[in-house]
């Protein structure tokens, strides 16, 4: 039988916790063949608070992980009486295997954010800011677009009655 990737539900922000209790119980099984890789799927981005920049690891999906192994009766037995596992995502009796297109595009993500962090943006468009920096520092204005690959956000600022439209750090903004 092949191996596949499953998606397990588990206890919320204890998933690496859940990850090594399975893998322990897979090793104490002596079933690491069948059960070969559990994953938390995380991101790395770049965060700044109080002036300091850092990376941080941040779940993709919280309350889940990610299991490549054999679905058979042993298996499946093991991974469910695993403390802290929910159950498997997917149909009522038999779990669901994930799509090839899926696996690669969450172990892509993993992969380039690794390699090259992105910035965590906490503002949407539509949200009220105050512009803590600049020119146009004290102005209210509302978030117009944001560019998380250059960390840059727009805001629309009222300037002599007129909407205009200003780009700014993201860091130079503040919420409302």
């Amino acid at each position: 039988m092949a191996k596949a990737w499953y998606v397990i539900r588990v206890a919320s922000n204890r998933e690496e916790r859940v990850r090594d209790n399975l893998l322990v119980a897979v090793k104490r099984a002596e079933m690491e063949e069948s059960i070969s890789e559990v994953l938390v799927p995380t991101e790395t981005v770049t965060e700044i608070k109080r002036g300091k920049k850092r990376l941080v690891h941040r779940k993709i999906f919280p309350g889940y992980i990610m299991v490549h192994m054999e679905m058979d009766e042993d298996t499946w037995f093991l991974v469910r009486e695993t403390p802290g596992i929910g159950d498997f995502v997917g149909s009522y009796r038999m779990p669901q295997p994930m799509r090839s297109h899926e696996v690669e595009a969450v172990l892509s993500g993993m992969k380039e954010t690794e390699e090259k962090p992105q910035l965590k943006i906490e503002y949407n468009v539509g949200d009220r800011v105050k512009i803590k920096e600049g020119a146009f520092a004290n102005f209210n204005g509302i978030v117009d677009e944001v560019n998380p690959t250059k960390g840059l956000v727009r805001v629309i600022v009222m300037i002599f009655g007129r909407e205009t439209p200003v780009e700014l750090e993201y860091w130079q903004v503040e919420p409302v």
